[in-house]
């Protein structure tokens, strides 16, 4: 039997429900629309797994891919905004040396900013920090 804490995530608690784990809710029924339902059959058949199991993984990726998201901006929220703009330009490619040029700072401050902003995303380098928000459009920060 499965029973909710405080600290369970939002992405646990629809996950279980959705594996039908929570005991106090009903199982739902949801309708697809048609392109999606035809996507999910051929790609049933294609890959071999039934279509629920398809649509539990599918939908289990997406609400993780979601989770995923929202902490990432929590993360972004929490910088100042010179960390900010320091990370924008960071993750557009610009050596330490061009960011502190342009923003007007040494290069040692824009070190700096990196550090704290490495720290709070929970990563420890440039690069690492780069590949966690390359989805990300920072072309407003040229």
């Amino acid at each position: 039997m499965f029973y909710y804490n405080d600290f369970m995530s939002l992405w646990e608690r629809l996950r279980a429900w959705w594996n039908g784990s929570d005991p106090t809710s009903e199982r739902r029924e949801f309708a697809l629309d048609s392109h999606l339902l035809n996507t999910l059959d051929a790609l049933s058949r294609q890959t071999g797994i039934s279509e629920e199991a398809l649509a539990n993984d599918l939908l289990a990726t997406g609400l993780q891919a979601l989770s995923r998201r929202d902490e990432l901006w929590q993360c972004w929220q929490m910088l100042t905004p010179r960390e900010q703009q320091v990370v924008a330009l960071a993750c557009l490619g610009l050596t330490n040396r061009q960011i502190a040029s342009r923003m007007g700072i040494s290069p040692d401050t824009v070190k700096t900013h990196l550090r704290a902003a490495t720290a709070k995303f929970g990563v420890h380098t440039k690069a690492e920090l780069n590949l966690l928000l390359s989805e990300w459009d920072f072309s407003a920060w040229v």
